[in-house]
């Protein structure tokens, strides 16, 4: 069964948590674009939705779903988002497509959280395949990366993209996170970094995932 096949299976099973009349948090990504496709086929059933991308927030509005901003809004019942990793512990490292900031903005207002991923992106350690998304402010690149050397990392200039905030985004190869929450909060108390790929302060409640015997649901 092929990767994509996967992820719309993991995409359509959400749906089963889309309440009637409610706004619904989305996030961003591949999996995520699999999502809103199937969203569009109950946007009757809904009043909108919250998007942590602006190329979500485009792709919501084709699918002819009403987009409201984060601050319209003061929590939602859901929010559904990919990974790049996942653990056993629903823990996750997010940011490939540069929206991390915005994707833990949302994340944040969510009672619950609904990750779906292709059984590719699990794995025992974070770092384990995927580099460590770290948004930073441009003028705080060469400092911030010279303090991700001295704690082990890699970090390498992702050249070429601009997160929706004007950012940049160092990708952080060679760490191995042994403990996620404790190295969420180191990162991002390094001066210029405006948020790290580590999601594990705020973990997914529900993981969805898409593989050849099917969805399979965590909880």
């Amino acid at each position: 069964m092929d990767q994509l096949t996967m992820k719309k299976m993991a995409a359509n099973a959400a749906l089963q948590y889309v309440k009637a009349d409610t706004i619904v948090g989305v996030g961003s990504g591949s999996t995520v674009n699999c999502f809103i496709e199937a969203l569009g086929t109950i946007k009757h059933k809904i009043k909108g939705a919250v998007a942590a991308s602006k190329n979500s927030e485009t792709l919501l509005r084709e699918q002819g779903i009403e987009v409201f901003s984060a601050n319209d809004v003061s929590g939602l019942d859901i929010y559904v988002d990919g990974a790049d990793e996942i653990t056993p512990h629903k823990m996750m490292i997010k940011g490939g497509g540069a929206a991390l900031t915005r994707e833990k903005i949302v994340a944040a207002l969510a009672k619950t959280f609904i990750c779906i991923v292709d059984k590719s992106k699990q794995v025992e350690v974070l770092g384990s395949t995927f580099p460590l998304p770290v948004e930073v402010i441009p003028m705080a690149r060469s400092q911030v990366a010279r303090k991700l050397v001295t704690l082990g990392g890699s970090p390498e200039y992702r050249e070429g993209v601009v997160t929706d905030n004007g950012n940049i985004i160092l990708d952080v190869h060679n760490f191995k996170i042994i403990n996620p929450v404790e190295m969420e909060k180191e990162l991002n108390n390094v001066a210029g970094v405006v948020t790290n790929g580590i999601f594990a302060l705020r973990p997914a409640d529900i993981v969805i995932v898409g593989s050849p015997d099917g969805a399979q649901i965590l909880k």
